[in-house]
């Protein structure tokens, strides 16, 4: 009759794994209704982006601006 005495400590690696890889992960979980953040919220760092202008074109606009004027400047003068 074969025994199979790797199969245990196969299996027991296995399980050590998958909990691991679950504690470690960083999930959100759920408890009473509760959407609770990971772990590691506390320790993330925080990405801060400043609000921009409204107008996406801005630099654009201003340049536009800024060469009408040279022109304007330019046709004055002669």
């Amino acid at each position: 009759m074969k025994t199979s005495s790797g199969r245990p400590g196969l299996l027991l690696s296995l399980a050590a794994a998958v909990a691991s890889s679950a504690l470690f992960t960083g999930c959100q979980t759920t408890i009473g209704g509760q959407t609770l953040p990971s772990p590691d919220y506390l320790t993330d760092d925080v990405q801060y982006f400043p609000a921009g202008p409204e107008n996406k074109l801005t630099n654009q606009i201003e340049a536009a601006k800024k060469q009408a004027a040279e022109k304007k400047k330019i046709e004055q003068g002669f």
